[in-house]
């Protein structure tokens, strides 16, 4: 049975761990990130209680999702949303989860990354819009908010940190894993930094892992970082992965 390693927060790993194991295939976890909310967050509290400021107000992930749905002052700000203020969200899992509380976004982008979102706001000249996202977001999406007229707003609502992976993960590292997966740019650093850290060369691992990216993005980072052997998903997602994985191992 092939071993896949996931590198992602392990509160994210279980719905590609059963996808995993459903598949064929071993999931090993792997965190080599955790998310922290970033609390106290007044400039979040602010913007939600005065959400009609805005046009638009973009999800990029998930975790922003959770964070901001979490605030104390979501409630009138929901009902605003969807209609005085319309919402845009990055991907199925995004949207999933606005869904799940309530919120239709007016805007998904067929492709998964920021850039593929700014086609779908329309005129954005002279309006506001709110970007709730991590710490160290790319900065693609408001610089290309800010070229076409509009004013964006970051709010950092978490950190992405290094994680400390579990000894099994370790074990299962040094002795040889078939694949290693990838689903951010934080992701491929702190890996590389942790098996640095452990004595491992991360362009020379045991038993000579696939690298499965998520999407552009995630490989750029990891070409960037010297990793070889690499397969990124046509579907930017945890199951557009494992199905990259497959195409690789059952072709």
């Amino acid at each position: 049975m092939k071993r896949v390693l996931i590198t992602r927060p392990k509160a994210q790993a279980d719905g590609m761990a059963d996808g995993l194991r459903a598949a064929g295939y071993e999931p090993i976890l792997f965190p080599v990130i955790e998310i922290r909310a970033v609390e106290p967050n007044p400039e979040l509290d602010d913007a939600l209680k005065h959400i009609d400021r805005y046009a638009w107000i973009v999800f990029t992930s998930a975790n922003a999702v959770e964070l901001v749905f979490g605030n104390p002052h979501i409630l009138s700000a929901r009902r605003r949303m969807t209609h005085e203020v319309r919402v845009a969200a990055i991907g199925p899992k995004t949207a999933e989860m606005l869904g799940g509380r309530g919120v239709t976004p007016n805007f998904v982008p067929a492709e998964y990354v920021a850039e593929a979102i700014l086609p779908g706001l329309g005129d954005l000249r002279g309006k506001r819009v709110l970007l709730p996202r991590a710490e160290i977001a790319r900065k693609a999406l408001p610089e290309g908010i800010t070229a076409a007229g509009g004013i964006p707003h970051e709010i950092a609502v978490y950190q992405t940190l290094p994680a400390r992976p579990s000894p099994e993960g370790l074990t299962a590292l040094r002795a040889g894993v078939d694949v290693i997966s990838l689903t951010s740019p934080s992701t491929v650093e702190n890996f590389i930094a942790i098996a640095r850290g452990e004595g491992l060369d991360p362009l020379n691992l045991p038993g000579d892992p696939l690298i499965a990216c998520i999407g552009p993005i995630t490989e750029r980072a990891a070409r960037q970082a010297g990793l070889a052997h690499i397969v990124v998903a046509d579907q930017y997602t945890a199951d557009g992965l494992i199905h990259a994985i497959e195409e690789v191992f059952h072709a």
